[in-house]
């Protein structure tokens, strides 16, 4: 079974960082990659950094460019997601998923998915 669990979110105010975390095993065992994606409330899952087996990202939200970073932990098998100055627009439910060989912005074309985390960002 591919498991993959999301973690790290919470309740932050504006301007704050949080790390968010994906732990995918099966991600170091193959040619996968690992894209974030997010979901406000009333919106819908889009996708928003990915990243390939050899580190290679792509960005798919003008609107976290330059604020969030996505990275791969060998040490600790996971795939994080950095989100520093974080905006009120930026509150979602974030979820990590999992796909073979190819970055993609679409939710459909991944196959396996975490269980997300919250992100609140507010005053």
């Amino acid at each position: 079974d591919v498991q993959l669990q999301a973690s790290g979110g919470g309740l932050v105010q504006p301007g704050s960082s949080l790390r968010l975390s994906c732990a995918a095993t099966e991600f170091f065992l193959n040619t996968n990659v690992i894209g974030w994606f997010r979901q406000a409330p009333g919106k819908e899952r889009e996708g928003v950094l990915c990243i390939n087996w050899r580190a290679a990202k792509s960005y798919y939200l003008d609107s976290v460019r330059g604020r969030f970073f996505i990275s791969i932990d060998n040490a600790k098998n996971t795939v994080d997601l950095q989100m520093n100055s974080l905006k009120p627009e930026d509150t979602a439910i974030y979820y990590c998923a999992m796909r073979e060989a190819r970055c993609s912005d679409r939710v459909s074309a991944f196959h396996f998915w975490g269980q997300g985390t919250q992100v609140t960002v507010s005053s």
